[in-house]
């Protein structure tokens, strides 16, 4: 049932107090009808007595307290679905933006989605190949979880999204796989990018794209994500469907949120976010996931840049207590030339062992990636040493995996921004650089891998050593 009023209190920023409502809800619609006749969208963010605090979506420019009309619709903003929304593109609100025919909705959905019973979900198992050495590798991600990338101002973590976006896939199986692609925050420019970059491979077939620009209201950002998991939700859970959801860039979504908490007065946590921000990535993070007798599934891939590259800061703090481990990328490693700049040592995938062996990738892969990691901290530790004290303090053994670090960032950490890699060719790569080290130090893979995948491969040449951007392992 509509109800109608006529008694708006005040206006601040995007906030809205109307007094003298009865039976609102949280989280209701709103529609408000301006003076001059034009309307606009909120919803409801906190109701007290007979007091309604409103947020509007498109911002409150040509509002008066006096002559505004506000309709409480009765309902929650809900998203029309079905399966014609792939390969199309809409706003933060899940308006189509993209000039095509208007979508036939087979249902409508709430944006917050229905809480997902912990005793229904079933354990993330399966490899998700994402065609980039250093993530498939040593820390691959598994259908079903949530595996953010931190990374920094000015890295190029817009174009890594992309080509996870365009080269995703799952391995063996003949089942439908789709990306559902969130843009918060940026620019025309970005978002020209990404589109094209969608359009350029064809991968749009099979993806759905949220974009909401940095000069839209800054509470149409905190719906984009709901909106782009109610998609998800849709076509994981009602059409069988596998998705991948890579939402960049978080640090904006949660900005919004402090520029929210803020315009209402609430008392600000740390570095002035809201203290209900752990809270509340949690109503998104966890709405990744599996459903036991269901078969599609939902794998999360939240991007988000580091405020002054401090992983203490709250964002990624409060982010990484929530999902499953981290990408890391590194400023020392982008300033070498080296591109995706992902920095190994730090990053984690806590769910790699249950996506990966015999019958999902490779039964060496677990063994040969323990190696790999060894290896390259061993390296990094004496490059450390050999900066202090110089290279003739390094022995002989220590300068072999000096050279391995060097060779293993690029060659195995480096590759095109359009090279995409089975995970055979990736770890292949990985064998064939371990042929630079004494065998005697690989005491991480059996006796009976070394013979089947180094020593059978030994007339194979060793790779080149590269470090340009665009550059590819040359054998």
């Amino acid at each position: 049932m509509l109800r109608e009023y006529l008694t708006m209190r005040d206006i601040v920023g995007p906030l809205v107090l109307v007094e003298g409502v009865k039976g609102v809800k949280y989280e209701e619609l709103v529609e408000l009808e301006f003076p001059d006749g034009s309307r606009s969208r909120g919803n409801v963010l906190e109701v007290s007595r007979d007091y309604a605090l409103v947020q509007v979506f498109e911002g409150t420019r040509g509002l008066n307290t006096t002559q505004t009309r506000v309709r409480f619709i009765g309902k929650s903003l809900e998203f029309g679905v079905s399966r014609d929304i792939l390969g199309r593109v809409f706003d933060g609100l899940g308006h189509s933006i993209d000039g095509g025919p208007e979508i036939i909705a087979d249902k409508y959905l709430d944006i917050h989605g229905v809480a997902m019973n912990p005793c229904a979900r079933d354990y993330p198992t399966d490899f998700i190949q994402t065609g980039i050495s250093a993530i498939d590798g040593l820390n691959p991600l598994v259908r079903g979880q949530k595996l953010p990338i931190f990374s920094g101002s000015g890295l190029p973590h817009p174009r890594m999204a992309a080509q996870i976006a365009r080269q995703a896939t799952v391995l063996g199986k003949e089942e439908e796989f789709a990306v559902v692609f969130t843009a918060m925050g940026i620019t025309f420019e970005e978002a020209y990018y990404f589109i094209s970059e969608f359009k350029k491979t064809a991968a749009i077939e099979k993806a759905v794209i949220f974009i909401n620009l940095a000069d839209d209201p800054a509470v149409e950002r905190i719906s984009t994500p709901r909106v782009a998991l109610t998609a998800a939700e849709y076509l994981a859970f009602d059409l069988d469907m596998h998705i991948l959801v890579i939402m960049t860039d978080m640090t904006y979504y949660c900005e919004a949120l402090r520029e929210i908490s803020a315009a209402r007065k609430e008392v600000p946590g740390r570095r002035g976010y809201p203290g209900y921000l752990y809270t509340d990535l949690a109503t998104i993070y966890e709405r990744a996931g599996r459903i036991k007798d269901r078969k599609g599934s939902i794998t999360q891939i939240p991007v988000l840049t580091m405020p002054e590259d401090d992983k203490t800061h709250p964002i990624p703090d409060l982010t990484g207590y929530i999902t499953e481990g981290q990408i890391m990328l590194s400023r020392d490693i982008h300033r070498k030339g080296i591109y995706p700049p992902i920095d190994i040592l730090p990053s984690l995938s806590r769910l790699k062992e249950k996506g990966i062996g015999e019958g999902k990738t490779r039964e060496d892969h677990s063994a040969l990636s323990n190696q790999l990691f060894a290896a390259y901290a061993r390296g990094s530790e004496a490059k450390e040493l050999m900066v202090i004290l110089g290279e003739a303090a390094l022995t002989e053994e220590d300068k072999k995996f000096v050279e391995f670090a060097d060779q293993f960032e690029g060659n195995f950490i480096a590759q095109g921004e359009y090279e995409n890699r089975t995970i055979e060719e990736t770890l292949d790569l990985g064998w064939k650089l371990l042929r630079l080290l004494p065998r005697e130090e690989l005491k991480r893979v059996s006796e009976a891998q070394i013979e089947r995948y180094l020593e059978a491969k030994k007339e194979q040449k060793i790779p080149v050593l590269v470090t340009g951007d665009e550059s590819a392992p040359k054998d």
